[in-house]
């Protein structure tokens, strides 16, 4: 069965990006790029040396025996065929041929000349199958017979001429001159064989020098890169551990090189930042100690002033008249602003506990829609509250903190945005519960939407006080995170903001392992499979 072109293009196409990606990743080693960088000055250092040291040899090996060649095959021209008559037989010229081919240097010699009828006779060393004249260059041949000026700088009419030629695979030199006042014209070819073997050997072997030179380069570039890459290899990993969050890491100095300067520069950098990280924490430390502390002083006298204006409001409310109409303002007052306090000191107490880690999920799995009516019915919101749900949707959640998150949200839409506020539920793909609080006001100003969960965070600067204490949405936050979930805020296209809280359905991974009771601030709140008891929920 034939697999379909496009999907053939489409498998290359992806073999060649994850190619290309592999590649590219490689090549960004540092170790690959020295060695490659040494490996490729050493090939062109040793590939320099090498073509000059053979074109030094091949000129010298070559010029030796070319002035050899022609220095023997000079003097034989001058003493054998110079005493050759200017016309001579073809027999005599073919004898003295074979005479000047049994010098020292044996060369195939072949001579021309006229005799008496002015015919063109030809001696070789070689017989008929010898050294001919078509093997002699025609440029070669025009310069030999061409007769120059006999000038102060030139004293003879012709002169010696060369040339190297290959025939058939094999070098030659061949070389020509004519005997002076007349007489034969004499050429020579000598084979360069030899020479161009010894040569070939020389090239072989600067070739072999080469492979060593480039094989040795790489060796030195892996101990170089070694040498250089494990210093920066133990940095890499005392930074990674810095990074996470080891600051007592310290590398081992040794040397005086760059690379000790900069484990030097490190180990301070590292020492100072565990000393400022230290001094922050402790600071912090201090901090959330003296509001914990502040809040559970508080606790006290709160109690108290509670216990008293709750007696002030019965008596506001009562008909009997007893308060005086003239402080009744200030009652009212005193009442709402204790609230508001005792609100207050509850927000921070429930801060502290995240910052300190101690806060404890006592997980249910109840209806979600259930504890959505519930947290409406108890606060008398069903007026200005629409809730599109439908029941059934179970989570193993805390309920008393999903009543936290929900008061926060539905509130907070109540008081900034508008009614009516739409809360809908819905079940995600990745087996999570999706609950949307949707108001009619004017949305959330995009400059304000990254800091809407910041604690403390006032969207109107000129409106510093309001009826809230400004940690609502944080604690609604940090609730949702407790569980794994999260809260997200946006502006919706059809007007009004939009807080989307995403809570996974099943929280079983952080239960309590001894199904224990949970203890906060000496108060239990519930046990494991129990409902926890429920808090306002009031941002």
């Amino acid at each position: 069965m034939t697999q379909p072109q496009g999907g053939l293009r489409g498998w290359f196409a992806a073999r060649r990006g994850r190619t290309t990606r592999l590649s590219r990743l490689r090549f960004t080693s540092l170790r690959l790029r020295l060695v490659v960088v040494f490996g490729a000055v050493a090939l062109t250092a040793a590939v320099s040396a090498s073509g000059i040291a053979y074109w030094l040899n091949r000129e010298a090996v070559l010029s030796r025996t070319q002035g050899a060649v022609l220095r023997d095959f000079e003097q034989e021209m001058q003493n054998r065929a110079g005493s050759l008559p200017e016309h001579p037989s073809q027999d005599e010229l073919q004898h003295t041929a074979g005479q000047m081919a049994t010098s020292s240097q044996r060369f195939s010699v072949l001579l021309v000349g006229a005799d008496a009828g002015g015919t063109t006779v030809y001696g070789n060393s070689g017989g008929l199958s010898g050294f001919s004249l078509e093997d002699v260059p025609e440029s070669l041949r025009t310069a030999v017979n061409r007769q120059q000026d006999v000038t102060a700088g030139n004293k003879s009419p012709y002169h010696l001429y060369w040339q190297r030629v290959v025939d058939d695979g094999t070098p030659y030199l061949v070389a020509g001159t004519r005997v002076l006042g007349g007489g034969p014209t004499g050429y020579m070819r000598k084979s360069l064989e030899p020479e161009a073997d010894d040569l070939n050997s020389l090239a072989w072997s600067l070739g072999i020098a080469t492979g060593l030179a480039l094989i040795g380069a790489a060796l030195l570039a892996q101990a170089a890169a070694t040498t250089v890459l494990k210093p920066v290899h133990r940095l890499g990993v005392a930074a990674r551990r810095l990074g996470e969050g080891r600051l007592d890491t310290r590398l081992r100095v040794s040397g005086t090189d760059e690379l000790a300067d900069l484990s030097r520069t490190f180990n301070r950098t590292a020492e100072a930042l565990e000393k400022r990280v230290d001094d922050m924490a402790a600071r912090d430390n201090a901090s959330r100690r003296f509001v914990a502390d502040m809040s559970h002083e508080l606790r006290t006298p709160l109690t108290a002033i509670t216990a008293v204006t709750e007696v002030l409001e019965e008596e506001l409310d009562a008909e009997s008249g007893s308060i005086d109409p003239m402080i009744e303002p200030a009652v009212r007052l005193v009442v709402s602003e204790t609230r508001r306090l005792n609100d207050l000191v509850e927000n921070l107490m429930e801060v502290t506990r995240f910052d300190a880690g101690t806060a404890r999920l006592v997980l249910d799995d109840v209806d979600v829609v259930d504890q959505i009516t519930h947290c409406i019915d108890a606060r008398a919101w069903l007026d200005a509250v629409d809730l599109d749900a439908e029941r059934g949707i179970y989570a193993l959640l805390d309920p008393r903190r999903l009543d936290v998150i929900l008061a926060n949200l539905i509130g907070n839409a109540l008081k900034h945005g508008g009614s009516p506020v739409r809360v809908s539920v819905s079940k995600a793909d990745d087996a999570a519960v999706v609950i949307s609080v949707r108001d009619h006001g004017p949305g959330i100003p995009e400059e304000v939407l990254p800091h809407v969960f910041d604690r403390f965070y006032k969207a109107s600067a000129s409106r510093p006080r309001s009826e809230g204490s400004g940690l609502g949405l944080s604690i609604a936050l940090e609730n949702a995170h407790i569980h794994g979930g999260g809260i997200t805020a946006a502006n919706s296209p059809e007007g009004g903001a939009v807080f989307t809280l995403r809570l996974p359905q099943d929280n079983a991974e952080l239960t309590d392992p001894d199904g224990e009771d949970v203890v906060e601030d000496g108060e239990v709140v519930g046990g494991q499979g129990e409902k926890a008891v429920q808090d306002k929920g009031e941002a």
